[in-house]
């Protein structure tokens, strides 16, 4: 799939991408030592990181794994970055 123009970011890819990034971070791991425990491109895990591409579930599920995660943990942080994205939208 081609990468998503700087101008036609989706916002919850955006959000999906700064999760990714400050997980990782966290955990120490460079772009490239966690492309390599996910089993993807360096490249590609920083269009995620991005927000530039859209991830199939399976690689979503391989991130998660990663980030030494569960895919609830996960994602209950993204339901509130979206919470304050309606809200902000709604001003």
């Amino acid at each position: 799939m081609p990468a998503l123009s700087a101008s036609k970011k989706v916002p919850a890819l955006v959000a999906f991408g700064k999760a990714v990034r400050k997980r990782r971070t966290e955990l120490g791991y460079s772009q490239e030592a966690f492309g390599d425990a996910c089993e993807m491109d360096r490249s590609y895990m920083g269009g995620i990181e991005r927000g530039a591409h859209n991830p199939a579930l399976l690689n979503i599920l391989r991130i998660v794994e990663a980030l030494d995660l569960q895919p609830s943990e996960f994602f209950r942080a993204l339901d509130r970055g979206a919470k304050n994205r309606q809200s902000d939208a709604l001003k």
